[in-house]
């Protein structure tokens, strides 16, 4: 499929999405259930991705995204990677149907340069080839808010924010019993519930369920399904001790099978198979927040674990594969008033991460001190940041990493500008396994963006649209480089490969973001054009477009209110409402040398709810209403039509 970038512009012309950075419910402690918002921010609403520390959305000059619950379950999405396809600068790709293996891409990094926060905690696998982060594991049941911070941001958040910061947040608040069950097609079911309470001092949010999938072959010439199952809880406490201290308690756990397909004997290539893999994944917190006035302080000591064993049935019933990653942190942040104009950030973070592999006995461990300071005058219309980080590795020793931004508001109008450096530490299989090399150095990049903001574009109308430009160098990036045959002093003692600091990229764009509220109509849209290019010198590679970067991706919808805005007890409004989703992603590349193309796609979705008490609501959706025929890994199939229902209740 050709995907003409003037054809994404055309719904721009009419209507477009919620700038999601300004887009988001009134409090990080409480959610407020206002009527949707598609041009104007909740009063006080709030970030975390950009300093660390909950600071207001409209004094942010980086690009940030946030989705609130009435987004999520206004959207029906039913995984984080679902609804992130809804922000700007986002592409995504997954190994067939659910449980697969999936990734995010965010302004054309890679899927491993992204921070993933649940809760405040990261949970990336210290284990995984790269220590990135696969979000086939991830839902939604329970959770109150994402938000997306595109862009680098090192300086606050250190290693792996090459492409930005991704924070996922259990839903907060005094709202009492929450349930959801979901009904649809491969026999998929799921049902989930949390309770919100205020118990005394304390408020408590406790979240848990069940999803299981008959599923559909991941191979995408086979016939046997690949299924998936999952359980979950999370939870979180916060108590006021006293009305400037607080102190915080949350984990999560998730236990998962997902049925997968490989390259069986004697033919190595892919098929059907009966392998899967089993998927522990537990994190906590546990801290402090402490509010003097003119300094705030938060700190604590974050743990997150991922295991994964792989079976292969057609060899016994003992793993084939188990990888166990873990990685611990000590964080103490603080923001101080030095005057009326300044402020200070600054912070110290301690982490510990390891790994252990088998059957071929790969273990690991190293450290990671860090502090950052970034220095924030503020005056009138006027913001202007900048700081630096210092990173001290056991292996490679110091970064130093720098960054600035500055906004400027005019009216209705907002000018901002960033630029960031990030940095990505080599991964302890990287560095420690048979394959590792201890002389790598970190991946780093210079990110530079400048966008506008336009609010109340028209007087009459609730209109609003932003344009961000932005482009990404990234230099030693790090990837598998192959010993056969080779006399090189690197491969000594390496007879099947390791991995070397070989390679550079380019990443440029443009991202347009657009929303109006017309009556009882909400319109929005986002549309990115990312160049990402190969440039590694002398290899041959040089010049290619990276794989699974597509050009052109757009995301616009339309939600329809059929007796307006006013919401019922359970936060949507009264009456039938409907919805209507397109997805059109241009043609890319599977492979780095472009020689397996990816044809580009069209997916639509129709939504619909319907409350029939004022604390009970059906939903129901029809995803890829054109059963559409499309791949986003080689080799593996998607989903076509499908339909789901569910029910929504509160208490």
């Amino acid at each position: 499929m050709k995907f003409y970038p003037y054809a994404a512009l055309l719904p721009l012309a009419f209507f477009a999405a919620p700038l999601a950075a300004q887009d988001q419910a009134a409090e990080d402690e409480a959610y407020e259930y206002e009527p949707i918002q598609t041009s104007q921010p909740a009063e006080g609403a709030i970030t975390v991705t950009a300093t660390g520390i909950r600071k207001p959305v409209a004094s942010a000059p980086q690009a940030i995204t946030i989705f609130d619950i009435d987004d999520i379950e206004r959207s029906q999405a039913r995984d984080v990677i679902s609804l992130l396809e809804r922000s700007a600068g986002v592409t995504v790709a997954r190994n067939g149907p659910r449980g697969g293996f999936a990734t995010v891409r965010v302004r054309g990094a890679e899927a491993e340069q992204l921070v993933v926060l649940h809760d405040g905690v990261r949970i990336s696998d210290p284990a995984a080839p790269a220590g990135g982060f696969d979000f086939s594991n991830l839902g939604l049941g329970g959770i109150g808010k994402v938000e997306l911070l595109r862009g680098a941001n090192s300086l606050i958040w250190g290693s792996d924010a090459i492409g930005g910061v991704l924070s996922v947040d259990t839903r907060k608040g005094n709202y009492g019993l929450w349930l959801n069950a979901e009904y649809g097609s491969f026999d998929s079911r799921s049902v989930n519930a949390s309770l919100l309470k205020d118990i005394g001092p304390a408020n408590i949010s406790i979240s848990g369920g069940w999803d299981k999938s008959d599923g559909f072959s991941a191979f995408d010439g086979g016939t046997e399904a690949d299924g998936y199952e999952q359980v979950f809880a999370q939870g979180r406490a916060v108590i006021s001790a006293s009305d400037r201290l607080k102190l915080i308690v949350s984990g999560r756990y998730a236990d998962s099978r997902a049925e997968q397909d490989g390259f069986p004997f004697p033919l190595f290539a892919f098929a059907d198979t009966l392998e899967y893999q089993d998927t522990v994944q537990y994190s906590g917190y546990a801290g402090a927040e402490y509010d003097a006035g003119g300094a705030r302080l938060q700190g604590g000591y974050a743990i997150s674990n991922t295991e994964r064993d792989s079976y292969d049935p057609a060899f016994g019933s003992a793993p084939s594969f188990s990888a166990d990653g873990r990685l611990e942190r000590l964080t103490l942040k603080g923001e101080f008033d030095l005057s009326d104009e300044f402020k200070l950030n600054a912070g110290l973070d301690s982490e510990d991460s390891r790994f252990v592999t088998a059957p071929f006995g790969s273990s690991g461990k190293t450290g990671l001190d860090s502090a950052h300071a970034l220095l924030t005058y503020q005056e009138d219309r006027l913001l202007v940041s900048a700081g630096a980080r210092v990173d001290d590795h056991q292996q490679f020793g110091t970064n130093w990493t720098l960054g600035a931004n500055a906004s400027y508001q005019f009216n209705d109008v907002l000018l901002r500008a960033s630029y960031g450096e990030g940095f990505k530490a080599p991964s302890l299989f990287q560095l420690l396994s048979d394959f590792g090399n201890t002389t790598l150095q970190p991946e780093t990049s210079r990110s530079y963006d400048v966008g506008i903001v336009f609010s109340n574009i028209i007087p009459q109308g609730d209109i609003r649209a932003a344009l961000t430009l932005f482009r990404r160098d990234s230099r030693n990036l790090i990837d598998f480089i192959s010993c056969f045959g080779s006399t090189a002093a690197i491969c000594t003692n390496r007879p099947f490969g390791t991995y070397d600091n070989i390679g550079r990229t380019k990443a440029q764009g443009i991202e347009i973001e657009a929303g109006a509220n017309i009556d009882n109509v909400s319109l929005q849209a986002v549309y990115s054009y990312i160049d990402s290019e190969n440039r590694s010198v002398g290899s041959a590679n040089f010049g290619n477009t990276l794989a699974r970067r597509p050009k052109h991706a757009l995301t616009w919808s339309v939600d329809w209110f059929t007796n307006g805005p006013d919401q019922g007890v359970i936060g949507y409004a009264k009456g039938l409402n409907l919805g209507f989703d397109v997805r059109m992603v241009g043609d890319s590349f599977d492979n780095a040398s472009n020689s397996r193309r990816l044809d580009g796609y069209v997916l639509v979705t129709a939504r619909a709810t319907y409350p029939i008490t004022e604390r009970i609501e059906v939903y129901g959706r029809i995803e890829n209403g054109l059963d559409q025929k499309y791949q986003t890994v080689s080799f593996y199939k998607t989903a076509g039509r499908n339909a789901s229902v569910g029910v929504r209740a509160r208490f």
